[in-house]
């Protein structure tokens, strides 16, 4: 296993991520690297990651835009916090990230407006979903992940109210290989859908 993630293009191990069975992820590999892909960042980019959990978006997100850009990791749960400071101190990204433990929407009032702002689900995603687009700057790339089609479903039906627009869902199967006794066996994780979009 590499001990130091020195590539520029995202992508980074899951097993190199800091975790913690009380905290949910990290958010898979594959499913990173597009998340990040679709948020359109760029050096001095400002990012908002909603619901950071083990900080692995975070992480991918500080590389990008570092060292002018700055990702602002929010998570109302205590140990998401110190899960995600660890994993920002391992990946040395503490200059371009500031983790806030609080309950979105009411954590980004006092933020900066954003360039991109990643969401997972929520259950008040509507009137997150509101305060982000608020939050982001014109021409602002939203990115939600979700895994219930519910959230799905309530995720791209307030991006459309919104007024949204280049509103693009994708849902991305992923199976991994894993070595077996007669060769390679692929196991399937669960399906995501990311729905991304651009504030008009």
């Amino acid at each position: 296993m590499l001990e130091v993630w020195t590539c520029k293009t995202p992508g980074i191990p899951d097993e190199m991520f800091l975790q913690n069975d009380d905290v949910p992820g990290p958010t898979k590999e594959e499913i990173r690297v597009l998340t990040i892909s679709k948020a359109h960042l760029r050096e001095g980019s400002v990012v908002v990651d909603v619901g950071c959990g083990t900080g692995s978006l975070t992480v991918e997100a500080a590389l990008q835009v570092a060292p002018k850009g700055k990702v602002f990791a929010i998570d109302e749960d205590e140990k998401a916090v110190e899960l995600t400071k660890a994993n920002v101190a391992k990946f040395a990204v503490q200059g371009t990230v500031q983790v806030i433990q609080g309950k979105a929407p009411a954590a980004l009032l006092n933020l900066p407006e954003a360039d991109a702002i990643l969401l997972g689900g929520s259950k008040s995603l509507r009137a997150v979903i509101q305060f982000a687009h608020q939050k982001l700057k014109r021409n602002g790339r939203i990115v939600v992940n979700a895994i219930l089609l519910e959230t799905g479903y309530t995720a791209l039906d307030e991006i459309r109210k919104l007024g949204f627009k280049e509103v693009d869902v994708v849902t991305v199967f992923v199976a991994k290989g894993k070595a077996v006794s007669s060769g390679t066996m692929m196991l399937a994780r669960n399906p995501i859908t990311i729905i991304s979009a651009t504030k008009a």
